[in-house]
């Protein structure tokens, strides 16, 4: 839970925002692909930091629109962000992939079905990197995105790439 609640007191570092906007944000930057952050979590997150006193809401009408709270970083929410990013930044790294379930129980099917569940994570794999790949170049022209959002973009289609090439290696290794 460490990752949703910097990335949503990282936004707020940026600027005031609804839940609403944190969560447009989060799908924009599409952040659940590489951080594990649902649109609920969002709504619920918000009110688990203000609960704590880490953000604060103002409840703000514009026009006939009904009324929204707008949320903001306290300074107990700005340092609990500065302790988050040293904190998350020392851990060590982990890497879950779902698959590797498949993978590490493949011996037990038979060499057709092997080959199925081989091949329909190769796709998974490949529609994963065309989708980074195409979101690199459609972002990569907006000078709005930040520099570290593109970074974690390009990190993201390196590890798909080399997924991609790990898998053919283990197709190989099964022929």
């Amino acid at each position: 839970m460490a990752a949703i609640d910097l990335i949503v007191l990282g936004m707020l570092k940026k600027e005031s925002m609804s839940a609403y906007e944190i969560q447009k944000l989060v799908e924009y930057r599409n952040i659940s692909k590489w951080v594990k952050i649902s649109t609920p979590s969002i709504y619920k997150k918000a009110i688990q930091l203000e609960e704590k006193g880490l953000i604060k809401a103002e409840i703000v009408k514009e026009g006939k629109m009904p009324e929204k709270a707008v949320y903001s970083l306290t300074k107990t929410g700005e340092q609990e962000f500065e302790r988050l990013m040293f904190e998350i930044a020392a851990k060590p790294i982990h890497i879950f992939l779902d698959f590797n379930a498949v993978i590490v129980n493949l011996d037990s099917l038979s060499p057709d079905s092997r080959a199925v569940c081989i091949d329909q994570i190769s796709m998974n794999v490949s529609s994963l990197k065309s989708y980074l790949e195409e979101n690199l170049r459609e972002k990569e022209t907006i000078p709005e995105i930040p520099e570290t959002g593109m970074a974690v973009l390009r990190q993201q289609l390196v590890l798909a790439d080399a997924i991609e090439k790990w898998i053919i290696s283990l197709k190989k290794a099964g022929e």
